[in-house]
């Protein structure tokens, strides 16, 4: 049953108001004093002709107690709702045990397609920390959406195209190593692509031989194309084993140079629009009505840049899947650049445009460094996640130096603790990694609602079969209600978190359920209770454990048998 709808009726019945905008008009009260749900009375003064205290005053001996409603007070002008607590446990809590990891899916999707960008690493180069926040935050997007009934298609915009590759391929024919290629082919290809730059240093002739050779690599020369294909083949098999880790999939691999044989339709549809500005030799969209600089469509020479294609995907993903959101998760540094996109695409009369929205992700610091230098000290992925298995090692060898699977638990907790704290925080927040944060046992940490979750597992174990038969009325304590409100606000969490696009609010909710839930299994015997209410205990130790893996997996963190 949803409690908020049917106190939402409740007050539709009595006053002049559709059913969703009294929906969107109750508030959860910042305290439990004041109720369950809050209804402002404040929009009836002009209608009713009555003070909101009057109003609410007036309401609230209209209503007597139910199945849904305990009872209704009057604050100021405030309806305050107080929830039958006995039939709200057992509707949230019969839910939750039905559903299983399903609690909290909808239909509210049904037929609609969300598209979501993320990731998008450049081939041949390490994955770096800004590449592992962008595929968390866009990962944990994509599936909540996917849990509200949307269809949703996950898209690696991949960077495999540019004048850069002219380098890389000119690089590796002079001092790769097929072996090593093999082997580490990222390293490798790095390694070659700095040895490049050092040496054009001392010989600028090699800048030359990259054009030239960048040059058949767009006229389609066999050898260039499959040392290209090899390049990026080996790159997206190197990315796939950290986006394992994470329990993440794509859909869609088209990155850059898909979309190469596409741009001359949307160049010409802009000349035809009169859209194209000459400007020193180039071609421009002007956006200075708009308050943006120009948005370089083709450069002086005739070469195409991100923006021409970032506008050809946007025109073939519309025709392609007719999308209901395109969202495009990447660094708050790339707001200016999107913003142009979406309005050359609105100027290009595509209304459709509206439904494309930036998302924005944070600065990750690292102590006193950022995440790239300007002496280009870059803070790479696996590198963070290596470090934070060992750290995790090093806790678990002190706390449980006996506990199986030691260094498989570490790893999880490690990746977990990374993944948590990346997703924490509104995407407005700097990131700052500090180990003795990150991988705290206490409080705000990814180890802290894992642990609660392998807690509560250990309960479900030592208890062996549940109970078939649960009386929820047993469960009248105020910590007990408390989790159950947590439990079931995991569902409005859902919808706040897709409708903002912020991950973190999941993060928050999960993290509120374990907090709810240590305090309650700090204050209550579960197994030494009487049957009856050991077996309701049970139940909830049960929904607690299973939304907060719902919610983790959601967030890219796995939970561990033991820790």
């Amino acid at each position: 049953m949803d409690f908020k709808k049917e106190v939402a009726n409740k007050i539709s019945q009595l006053v002049d108001m559709e059913l969703e905008k009294v929906m969107e008009l109750i508030e959860i009260p910042p305290q439990a004093n004041m109720g369950d749900y809050a209804f402002p009375c404040f929009q009836l003064a002009k209608t009713m002709r009555k003070a909101p205290n009057m109003i609410a005053a007036d309401l609230a001996g209209k209503f007597t107690p139910d199945h849904v409603v305990g009872r209704v007070e009057s604050a100021g002008g405030y309806l305050n709702f107080f929830v039958n607590k006995a039939e709200f446990i057992k509707s949230v809590l019969s839910e939750v045990i039905t559903k299983g990891k399903d609690f909290g899916t909808s239909e509210e999707g049904k037929g609609k397609t969300v598209l979501v960008e993320f990731s998008s690493p450049n081939i041949a180069k390490p994955f770096h920390i800004g590449h592992l926040v962008n595929t968390l935050t866009g990962s944990a997007i994509e599936k909540i959406y996917r849990h509200l009934g949307y269809e949703t298609q996950r898209l690696n915009h991949i960077g495999d195209y540019g004048t850069n590759f002219g380098k890389q391929i000119a690089a590796f024919k002079h001092w790769g190593n097929e072996e090593a290629l093999e082997k580490e082919p990222i390293n490798e290809l790095l390694r070659v692509y700095i040895k490049f730059h050092e040496e054009v240093e001392k010989d600028p002739s090699l800048e030359d031989e990259a054009r030239l050779l960048f040059k058949k690599l767009e006229d389609g020369d066999p050898e260039m194309m499959g040392l290209w294909q090899r390049f990026r083949d080996l790159s997206i098999v190197e990315f796939k084993k950290l986006y394992q880790e994470f329990n993440i999939e794509f859909d869609s691999y088209n990155g850059e140079s898909f979309y190469t044989d596409k741009m001359g339709e949307v160049v010409q549809m802009l000349r035809d629009k009169g859209l194209l500005v000459e400007s020193n030799g180039a071609q421009i969209v002007d956006l200075e009505k708009f308050g943006m600089p120009p948005c370089l469509i083709l450069k002086s020479d005739g070469a195409t840049i991100y923006a021409t294609r970032d506008l050809a995907a946007a025109l073939y993903r519309y025709r392609t899947y007719n999308f209901h959101k395109c969202l495009y998760v990447v660094g708050n540094t790339q707001a200016l650049h999107f913003k142009q996109i979406f309005t050359v695409l609105k100027q290009m009369g595509f209304d459709w445009s509206d439904d494309m929205s930036f998302v924005g992700t944070s600065l990750v610091k690292f102590a006193d460094r950022k995440l790239a230098t300007r002496s280009g000290d870059i803070i790479y992925a696996k590198g963070v996640l290596d470090e934070a298995a060992e750290k995790t090692l090093e806790i678990v060898e002190a706390k449980n130096s006996n506990l199986a699977n030691k260094a498989d638990v570490a790893k999880k907790v490690g990746m977990g603790a990374v993944a948590y704290t990346i997703l924490k925080n509104n995407k407005d927040k700097d990131i700052i990694f500090s180990w003795e944060d990150i991988l705290s046992f206490e409080g705000d940490s990814g180890p802290y609602v894992q642990y609660t979750c392998v807690r509560g597992r250990s309960v479900l174990r030592k208890a062996g079969e549940m109970p078939a038969a649960v009386d929820y009325s047993k469960l009248i304590t105020d910590e007990e209600f408390t989790l159950v409100k947590l439990l079931d606000g995991f569902k409005a969490a859902l919808k706040e978190a897709a409708n903002r696009c912020e991950p973190f609010v999941i993060t928050r909710q999960v993290t509120e359920i374990a907090k709810a839930y240590n305090k309650f299994y700090n204050s209550h015997p579960i197994m030494n209770a009487e049957a009856d209410l050991k077996a309701a205990r049970l139940h909830l130790t049960k929904s607690v454990c299973s939304v907060i893996e719902t919610g983790l997996n959601m967030i890219g963190i796995e939970v561990p048998e033991n820790m």
